[in-house]
């Protein structure tokens, strides 16, 4: 299968160019970015050695999606998304920090639990809770934003402090968080799904904080089924989920946390592939449509073809 793992391109008025950890970002004329979702994987803050087939277009569908419904709460990034796996917006200045909330205790939050912290970024969780339990109310767990190695988890009172984002500032994006987060619950509930948790990022530009990057997606989100989670709970049998805890959870079933010295597990052909059918499957279930494969053929000159004709428009 055709995966996009890396791209090269120069584009008509490409001033900068910027590969993260999943995506290969294009600035144009310092105003706008082109967001190409590579089918790079990762998981513990490393890039593993494979890509995904149609992970990024997943990723990138799914994003195109929520923000245009969500784009009453406040305005985000995107004007285009000319390609299955592209999408073109306007280039902000992000705020350092990824706004993380959590409505279950679940992933890093649960693991941090079962070690015996009770106290997440600054928020204090109850006693006697189990994996996946639902929590009192949602808790914003904000993490800084690490461009290279790990993202790390920080108090409210740290990014305060250390003037990371403003007062202002900060009592706005816990706001547009908490109605980001409602607003993904109730599609998700449409959908016979749990939004567990998920993360948001913003950015800045002309005084305005705008959505930026993806949402709920499986890479920045966990799904549980709806049907049977009290059963499950009640059983203590593990949630049906989709997400991308099964690729982590496959890693530490191998071995692998991202720690050093530690290899990663061979990806084999079996493996790609079922990665790619629950990406697909997430795709699937969370928007009700059934996912469209690319046309065969050279995915570098589609890519080209329909970012020069989308830059053309928006730039004229």
């Amino acid at each position: 299968m055709n995966a996009i793992n890396e791209t090269n391109f120069k584009f008509n008025k490409q001033t900068a160019f910027y590969r993260g950890k999943v995506r290969d970002v294009y600035t144009i004329d310092h105003q706008y970015l082109v967001m190409i979702a590579s089918d790079r994987i990762s998981a513990f803050d490393v890039v593993l050695p494979k890509p995904i087939p149609h992970k990024g277009q997943v990723l990138n569908q799914i994003a195109a999606k929520f923000l245009a419904a969500t784009a009453d709460i406040l305005p985000n990034w995107v004007l285009s998304t000319p390609d299955p796996s592209v999408t073109i917006g306007r280039a902000c200045e992000p705020f350092k920090v990824e706004m993380v909330i959590r409505g279950y205790l679940s992933g890093h939050a649960w693991r941090t639990y079962r070690e015996g912290g009770r106290l997440l970024c600054g928020v204090t969780l109850p006693e006697g809770l189990k994996e996946n339990d639902k929590l009192p109310e949602p808790i914003i767990t904000p993490t800084t934003k690490a461009a290279v190695g790990h993202d790390e988890d920080i108090s409210r009172e740290d990014i305060l402090a250390k003037g990371i984002v403003s007062d202002e500032d900060y009592v706005q994006l816990e706001k547009y968080t908490r109605a980001l987060f409602q607003r993904g619950t109730e599609i998700a509930h449409e959908r016979g799904l749990i939004l567990v948790d998920t993360k948001y990022e913003f950015g800045k530009k002309d005084g305005q904080i705008y959505l930026i990057d993806e949402i709920h997606t499986p890479d920045s989100s966990r799904y549980f089924y709806a049907e049977g989670y009290e059963e499950r709970q009640a059983s203590g049998t593990s949630q049906k989920q989709l997400s991308k805890e099964f690729v982590r959870q496959w890693l530490m079933d191998n071995g692998f946390q991202g720690k050093d010295g530690q290899q990663v597990p061979e990806m084999t052909e079996e493996v790609i592939s079922s990665i790619s059918a629950r990406y697909i499957e997430l795709y699937e279930h969370i928007t009700g449509e059934q996912f469209v494969y690319p046309e065969a053929g050279a995915v570098n000159e589609r890519i080209q073809e329909n970012v020069d004709q989308a830059l053309t428009q928006i730039m004229a």
